[in-house]
């Protein structure tokens, strides 16, 4: 993992009072599911372990992400709220949407998501960066390992060039699990926010109370006839409706609002 311990020297990590996080399904928390109903995600988690840095009740925490928006909704819909906002940090995690989408450029989305970058970076003091995730294991996704590794590239150029941390999920190899996916094999399950959290906090210069990349107990093995079951189920249940949504030209975003679109406390 890469030392930023720059971003937060001189005791800056205790300037740390408020966060403000950015992007679409997975920081919005999809496939960890509170007990309220509500999704709770990686991003809700990193705020908590902030908070406990702070006084109680001198952390304030606000997430304007919203599922399935591509990078120019969240640039025109979020950014500006974010920096209206003021935060100490900001996570900026975007442009997944987009590279899912048959035909689209990594290039050309990373040059988007690099002007957003700037501008979040002339008003917030630390922005946060996300790359995505390595993909080789996972059903769908694994297609388009190519094109997620070169957004992640530019990803971590981008951040070279904003003197920006980054979260570095390409390489937080115990997500590559498939215990830290949801039921729908495209978001990550609470374990998996878990440990996204714990890294991400990682970064940020915080003592985490467990390793991210800690090894998974040992799983019983599952036979053929089980893994094909499962199969079917993700595939009726979850496969389907996706690429129907996807026809209709639809969004699970649709009608969604953020779920905390102000600097609240914890």
């Amino acid at each position: 993992m890469a030392d930023d311990s720059k971003y937060f020297s001189n005791g800056a990590l205790g300037a740390i009072g408020s966060y403000a996080a950015v992007g679409d399904s997975f920081t919005e928390g999809v496939g960890d599911p509170g007990p309220d109903g509500a999704y709770i995600g990686w991003a809700d988690r990193l705020a908590v372990l902030l908070s406990d840095q702070q006084a109680e009740g001198d952390f304030r925490y606000a997430n304007l992400a919203v599922r399935g928006r591509l990078l120019d909704q969240i640039v025109e819909e979020q950014v500006p709220r974010a920096k209206a906002l003021a935060p100490a940090l900001v996570t900026f995690c975007a442009g997944g949407n987009d590279i899912l989408r048959p035909g689209s450029d990594p290039d050309a989305v990373a040059e988007r998501y690099e002007a957003a970058v700037a501008d979040l970076r002339e008003e917030v003091g630390v922005v946060l960066l996300c790359t995505g995730f390595d993909t080789r294991g996972i059903p769908v996704l694994k297609h388009l390992r190519g094109k997620i590794a070169t957004y992640t590239a530019h990803v971590r150029a981008i951040a070279d060039r904003h003197d920006c941390p980054v979260l570095d999920l390409w390489s937080l190899k115990s997500v590559q699990d498939r215990r830290a996916w949801s039921d729908d094999r495209l978001h990550l399950s609470a374990d998996g926010h878990t440990r996204v959290a714990l890294r991400a906090a990682q970064v940020l210069g915080l003592r985490v109370p467990a390793d991210p990349d800690q090894p998974w107990p040992p799983e019983a093995e599952r036979s053929a006839a089980d893994a094909r079951r499962d199969n079917i189920h993700w595939a009726r249940e979850h496969l389907v409706p996706w690429i129907g949504r996807r026809l209709r030209g639809e969004s699970s975003g649709d009608h969604v609002e953020p779920k905390r679109p102000d600097l609240l406390p914890l």
